[in-house]
């Protein structure tokens, strides 16, 4: 399936209005299988879907490495796709204990929590130890852009990179819905055998509380995100030892949790 149509519009400018065309994102119901009993269904862009089941399953703590995934199928059927996935013996029974049924719209991220307990769930502590300098972030955000193909053709979609100083951008996953693009990029970050401790998680969306607790998940030291974060999203990356960056612009950004992790330059006084 692919991932934009092209549909016709009508273009009112400067007071004139005009026949045009435009490039938008598909987005499509994507169930998530195990062993043939659905578990999850999300709207997403039905690309990068290995990835997407992959992520998803490590983010939700089916799984705990992409190895558990004993097979993986994009099946095609007549209202979207489902992702088969067969677990491993021991994994199936531990989702079978704590099976909950979700199904949410379009980046979604806490859809089928039914206690409060749960939407603010302890996150694991992030113990990698890694600083980086203002002109890395810099050079991170600065390459996001041009790898977002999708979002170059219909201005429509979020975006999740991992960046490290020694190899630049290792991968770049896009969706409609921001958690997904980040469970796209846990699960590329999977099958390359990645080591998400030493480098940066680039978002191009907002930083919610559940993209903060799939960071911690996934073991990313720093986030670096183009907008704000909730007041939430602050709380649990200082509780997990995530620095966490907002506002990335050309001219700077704004750390709100564990600045030491960022190499600055000693502040010069005014006497």
């Amino acid at each position: 399936m692919h991932s934009t149509r092209t549909v016709p519009s009508t273009v009112w400018r400067h007071g004139t209005a005009r026949t045009s065309s435009r490039t938008i994102p598909e987005e499509v119901p994507v169930a998530l299988t195990y062993n043939r009993a659905s578990h999850a269904v999300m709207l997403a862009s039905p690309s990068d879907l290995e990835d997407f089941g992959i992520g998803f399953s490590l983010s939700e703590g089916i799984i705990q490495q992409a190895s558990d995934i004993e097979a993986l199928d994009v099946v095609p059927v007549p209202d979207g796709i489902e992702i088969r996935m067969d677990l491993a013996p021991d994994r199936l029974e531990s989702l079978t204990r704590r099976q909950r049924r979700l199904a949410g719209p379009s980046g979604c991220g806490l859809c089928g929590i039914d206690s409060l307990a749960e939407a603010i769930r302890p996150v694991p502590q992030v113990t990698a130890h890694i600083r980086f300098s203002p002109d890395e972030i810099a050079a991170a955000m600065d390459a996001l852009p041009q790898a977002q193909p999708l979002n170059q053709l219909t201005r429509a979609v979020h975006a999740a990179g991992f960046w490290t100083p020694n190899q630049g951008l290792v991968a770049v996953r896009e969706d409609v819905g921001r958690h997904n693009a980040l469970d796209k990029l846990a699960g590329a970050l999977a099958r390359l055998g990645a080591v998400p401790g030493n480098g940066l998680l680039l978002l191009s969306s907002r930083v919610s509380v559940e993209m903060v607790q799939k960071a911690a998940n996934l073991g990313v030291p720093v986030i670096v995100a183009v907008s704000a974060p909730t007041a939430l999203a602050v709380q649990v990356a200082e509780t997990a030892g995530i620095t966490l960056i907002g506002i990335a612009r050309q001219d700077g950004f704004e750390i709100f949790t564990h600045a030491h992790n960022i190499r600055m330059e000693p502040e010069q006084h005014v006497a």
